[in-house]
């Protein structure tokens, strides 16, 4: 024992306490509560929305894309297959749905031949489609 120990225990003498063996110790636990709102807000998880929807679209006519749109503003990712339209109409629709989303700051990809993948901010797509054929 240290000098101090032995001038704490002189002036003041702690006694060990007796715990029987047969009994039990028992704790008890309380949450730990976030001091502040920021702490809060950094320590809940972003979470993936589980009611994510796409919408599959084959316009016939340049009509159809203001419906794609009030679909993308409702945050849900549209699949548009052009195939069904004449070139002047699809071109006229891609660009009608390129301004829609970049409005929304989403974003627009090809992914086929005459087919584009129109997402608005809150879906994101990870990856890339090869359009080119490697066929050799």
């Amino acid at each position: 024992m240290a000098f101090t120990d032995k001038l704490k225990n002189f002036i003041a003498p702690v006694e060990p306490e007796e715990i029987d063996e047969g009994e039990e110790l028992q704790y008890t636990t309380t949450e730990a509560k976030p001091v502040s709102t920021y702490e809060t807000s950094k320590t809940q998880m972003s979470h993936i929305p589980t009611d994510a929807q796409m919408v599959l679209f084959e316009p016939r006519s340049f009509e159809e894309a203001e419906e794609i749109a009030k679909h993308l503003k409702g945050r849900k990712a549209c699949v548009v297959n052009l195939h069904r339209l004449q070139r002047d109409y699809a071109q006229r629709t891609i660009d009608f749905l390129t301004g829609v989303v970049v409005a929304l700051d989403g974003a627009i990809q090809k992914v086929g031949h005459n087919v584009i993948l129109c997402t608005p901010k809150s879906v994101s797509v990870d990856g890339d489609i090869s359009l080119d054929s490697d066929d050799d």
